[in-house]
């Protein structure tokens, strides 16, 4: 049995969908407020409950032999103790509850994020060697979370309780995705869009089936424990062949306009500090994080994962960007 947190989400979504697809047995933790619509088209088992209560978390983990942890508090917008309740905490109950289950393996599903506000290169990609939590800035909270979830799970594999292995996907897309690829949409659609910089840098974006993948395969591998690996490109796209790709798919002209990149965040950090002061809970229209996932010219290498699991991105990017665009306005009752 393959429990698998935040299985509504768009990652823990496709881990399940690959997993059904292995014909191996599949619980899903959910709520009970969640959007189970697709769940229930799958061969799987539910179980109700939520990563801040423990008690669930035990009642959810007998049979179990590898926990599949996707489950986490997604955006760059929100009160800290969301992220900290959610993320942290969150994952610390993970853990807690697959340790007194004697869950034989345990992946964890962090984020190239957790690196922090790495300073950008462009000849040399970052591997799995660069420190967490690098230069993060007071409103850093997913960055942060993230960073501080993945350290508690080394804490725990230097305790050797349970096999955990550690996952990092970049930016994600594909279907079932709530959170970007309809705000993207909609901005390209009423020509709003902008290149940040002049559009050529390479983007870290995967699939979120490819990303799955690869969950799965650190899942059947001895030479995964205790590792850690980026899933976080399926090959080569610049920020303008992505934004066009998207364009295309959804029926919006090219993007032509761009803003220098100290221009955009600056203007996101004013932002920020106006919504903060206000005491806004909806994010403002551009944030600093948004910026620099965007637009920064920095690159990390998913050579461990190729080499050590045998990771190769099944979906291309026109392909898989069509495709997702497409659910994306059906899913809204739209066409391109």
């Amino acid at each position: 049995m393959n429990l698998v947190t935040g299985a509504s989400g768009l990652l823990g979504s496709h881990i399940v969908e690959q997993l059904c697809r292995r014909g191996k047995p599949v619980r899903a933790l959910v709520r009970k407020t969640s959007d189970l619509s697709w769940l229930r088209t799958q061969p799987v088992e539910l179980a109700y409950g939520d990563i801040t209560e423990p008690e669930s978390l035990t009642a959810a983990m007998p049979d179990v032999q590898c926990v599949y942890h996707a489950a986490a508090r997604v955006g760059d917008w929100g009160p800290w103790e969301e992220f900290q309740r959610i993320t942290i905490d969150g994952t610390a109950n993970v853990i807690r509850a697959a340790q007194q289950c004697n869950i034989k393996r345990f992946i964890h599903i962090s984020s190239i994020s957790a690196y922090g506000y790495v300073k950008d290169r462009t000849k040399e990609a970052f591997d799995e060697t660069t420190p967490l939590g690098q230069n993060l800035y007071r409103w850093a909270y997913y960055s942060r979370a993230k960073a501080t979830a993945e350290n508690q799970v080394w804490e725990a594999q230097r305790r050797g309780k349970c096999a955990f292995t550690v996952i990092r996907p970049s930016w994600l897309y594909g279907e079932r995705d709530r959170q970007t690829l309809g705000r993207l949409v909609r901005s390209l659609r009423s020509q709003k869009a902008k290149l940040i910089g002049d559009g050529d840098n390479r983007l870290n974006v995967a699939h979120a089936a490819n990303v799955a993948e690869a969950c799965i395969e650190a899942a059947d591998k001895e030479i995964a424990i205790g590792q850690a690996y980026n899933c976080s490109n399926d090959g080569f796209l610049t920020q303008r062949q992505f934004f066009n790709l998207v364009a295309a798919a959804c029926g919006a002209p090219p993007v032509l306009r761009r803003v220098p990149y100290r221009v955009a965040y600056s203007v996101a950090f004013a932002m920020e500090c106006f919504y903060r002061m206000m005491g806004f809970s909806k994010p403002p229209l551009v944030t600093r994080y948004s910026v620099w996932l965007i637009g920064r010219r920095c690159f990390f290498d998913t050579t461990k994962a190729r080499q050590q699991l045998g990771w190769q991105s099944t979906i291309p990017y026109p392909q898989g960007i069509e495709a997702a665009v497409k659910a994306y306005l059906k899913s809204c009752g739209e066409t391109a």
